[in-house]
């Protein structure tokens, strides 16, 4: 042989080959990450499982992932959907990522946070959302802004809602396919368990992660009647049976999901992980007959503090590391996921990030609970952007739960006066859950040591979150960005005083239609079209649109649909958007606002 071929075959040897080599090995890495795939219900409480005990449903394949994995009986989530997905997505307590409540601003997760689908794209694995977001419809707080490469949601907290197009249903729906508005055949759970399928089923030599989150069996309570049909043969309340019928669909959708993984043979390196968001919703009147539902003997509802808002159905499997057939009471937290998976993912936490859950994968591999043992679990809702200290938490423990409760937390939009707050820390309540799991018997007088001893640890966790949060400053919405030139603004994320219109009178609780309110957004400078869609117009007026220093006007007549402002100048600024219209003297706000960025 040649010296110079000889020579050019060492040095392929000894260069080039170490580096295929290295692909190579890095390629067979990236395949033995295992897959993710998380499938979160929205408003199925603990009870609404076939074998905690309730009479009427079944639900086997949700079920037969605790059986061939681990159900954790004490898992706890938030009593509200969007706080649940942002500690999911963060790992953090939702209150340092800006969210507090459900709607207006309380539901805009600041942009600053690192979320798990982030995390895992940045390593090499393919990720999709499919159901509800709840977290801010427009830039930059989508879920492609966050981390999700393929996204599949509806807007706002639910199909229906005034965040998206008027008359939506869970039948045939407008939803939104990586931010382009599209309308869909079927029913909704369906389509999204579908798509959801296809993005699993896709070749591909990357792992994948998977965020299965149904708007099921959140209202409207709609579902196909073959569903409904065998509870209302019960004689079940219609509510009930629509809510089982729902329950029953996303049984369903599970198993086609659990069956798809055994037909592609990745079910042995797959983690499935099924839980719901918050417990049952709450009955709608005061005075209403409608009987709830079955909540396995748990006290409250959906936004109550008490275990059964609180505590929810939880089952993970994963046949190539977590043995088969366990249950464990051991605490668990939807905080705990995020560094969870990376935990068996392999990848370390990031940097300088307060994570605030707990790994729970010795547990799960190794029956470890030593970290598990003694933790600190803070929960706290209202409405409205400002937190206020004392009012509807639960700092939850293993043993010992203190409770301060409040009997409409969406109500709690004002600053308590001194004597209220004085009269809540005397009432504070203390259960022993770990002999009293349905909190009946109040022991804080006879246990004032504990209260206090826990109060202080609370009041310790309220400062330090709220004054994160406070420090980063109110998350706005961007207008004219290339990542979304045009931007639909609705009632839904709008604030100010006449948004929140709820109020309680003695008990009788009085829930207004919101009529006015503004955005909080951040503008880019540039030319814009401003379009204003108006609810039924009954008189000529005058709409109105103001940014800082900029205030326009049009005429309207009766029965005007849309206003147009067109060839507007918006500077690079930030502050509150409002658009209104005035009819006899009332400001009233318009349907939807579409601020489009003009190529001038």
């Amino acid at each position: 042989m040649p010296k110079h071929i000889f020579k050019f075959i060492s040095l392929v040897s000894k260069h080039i080959c170490p580096v295929i080599l290295l692909m190579y090995s890095l390629n067979i890495q990236a395949q033995e990450k295992p897959n993710i795939i998380i499938m979160m219900t929205d408003d199925q409480g603990y009870g609404d499982i076939g074998s905690h005990g309730n009479p009427y449903l079944k639900t086997p394949h949700m079920e037969s992932i605790g059986e061939k994995g681990i159900e954790m009986t004490h898992f706890f989530a938030y009593p509200n959907c969007s706080a649940s997905r942002a500690a999911m997505l963060t790992g953090r307590y939702p209150y340092r990522t800006g969210v507090t409540a459900v709607t207006q601003v309380d539901h805009f997760m600041n942009t600053q946070e690192t979320t798990i689908a982030e995390v895992l794209a940045n390593h090499g694995y393919r990720t999709g959302i499919f159901g509800k977001w709840h977290l801010g419809d427009n830039a930059p707080m989508r879920p492609t802004d966050q981390g999700f490469q393929e996204a599949l949601v509806h807007k706002g907290g639910g199909i229906g809602q005034a965040a998206g197009p008027a008359g939506n249903t869970y039948f045939n729906p407008v939803l939104e396919h990586n931010n382009k508005s599209k309308k869909y055949k079927g029913y909704c759970d369906d389509i999204f368990t579908d798509a959801a399928i296809n993005f699993i089923s896709k070749k591909n030599s990357a792992p994948f992660f998977t965020y299965l989150a149904t708007n099921l069996p959140h209202f409207p309570l709609q579902v196909p009647e073959k569903r409904a049909i065998p509870y209302r043969n019960m004689g079940l309340h219609e509510d009930n049976a629509l809510t089982y019928g729902m329950i029953d669909n996303i049984d369903y959708n599970v198993g086609r999901v659990l069956k798809q993984l055994k037909i592609l043979g990745i079910e042995d390196n797959t983690i499935v992980i099924f839980l719901s968001d918050n417990g049952p919703r709450h009955r709608r009147t005061k005075n209403d007959s409608y009987p709830g539902r079955w909540v396995a003997n748990l006290r409250g509802t959906k936004t109550s503090v008490y275990d059964a808002g609180i505590r929810v159905p939880f089952f993970v499997k994963w046949p190539k590391a977590i043995a088969s057939q366990n249950k464990t009471s051991t605490m668990g937290a939807i905080i705990d996921l995020f560094p969870t998976l990376l935990d068996a993912t392999k990848i370390k936490l990031p940097n300088n990030i307060h994570i605030d859950g707990k790994s729970l994968l010795p547990l799960w591999t190794k029956n470890d609970t030593i970290n598990l043992k003694s933790r600190d679990f803070f929960v706290q809702m209202h409405y409205g952007p400002t937190p206020f200290k004392y009012m509807h938490f639960t700092l939850r423990t293993p043993k010992y739960k203190l409770v301060s409760p409040h009997n409409f937390p969406h109500g709690i939009v004002h600053q308590p006066t001194d004597n209220i707050l004085k009269n809540v820390l005397k009432n504070l309540e203390l259960y022993d859950v770990e002999n009293d799991p349905s909190e009946r018997i109040n022991i804080a007088k006879i246990h004032p040591e504990i209260v206090n001893n826990m109060l202080e640890r609370y009041d310790h966790w309220f400062d330090e979150v709220t004054e994160e949060r406070d420090a980063r400053g109110i998350q706005r919405i961007h207008i004219g960005t290339k990542a979304q030139p045009v931007v639909n603004l609705s009632r839904f994320d709008w604030g100010g005083p006449r948004v929140i219109s709820r109020f309680d009178y003695g008990g009788a609780r009085v829930i207004e239609e919101n009529q006015l309110g503004y955005w909080q957004v951040k503008t880019t400078k540039g030319f814009y079209s401003v379009t204003l869609d108006l609810p039924e117009v009954q008189v000529d007026g005058l709409a109105h649109i103001k940014f800082n220093n900029l205030h326009l006007t049009a005429p309207i007549k009766a029965g005007q649909k849309q206003v147009i402002f067109n060839t507007i100048k918006l500077p690079t600024a930030t502050g509150n958007f409002h658009a209104y219209f005035k009819t006899e003297r009332l400001a009233t706000g318009p349907l939807f606002v579409t601020i489009e960025r003009l190529n001038i």
